[in-house]
């Protein structure tokens, strides 16, 4: 696997560790007791602090990608495994 390669995989499982990481991080202004500012929608978060966003971004998708190519070199799962149609 090309160096090209793996920095687009990751790059995809970084993007995807958003969505997983997002919901965690943002706390509605309104669950946390926090006086909203005027103007703010109820739903926004009281705190967003991207640093500490990003670097959670950064560890999950290291992790996920971590076990993705382990499996890629050690051939744990493969296609052949995957194909239902033949049972």
């Amino acid at each position: 696997m090309s160096w090209k390669t793996v920095l687009a995989i990751y790059l995809l499982f970084w993007v995807m560790s958003a969505f997983l990481v997002l919901p965690f991080e943002a706390r509605a202004a309104r669950g946390q007791h926090a006086d909203p500012v005027a103007g703010q929608d109820r739903g926004a978060p009281s705190r967003f602090r991207p640093r500490r966003v990003i670097l959670w971004i950064t560890i999950v998708s290291a992790l996920l990608f971590a076990l993705f190519y382990s499996n890629y070199l050690n051939g744990w799962v493969t296609v052949e495994m995957l194909d239902f149609s033949r049972a």
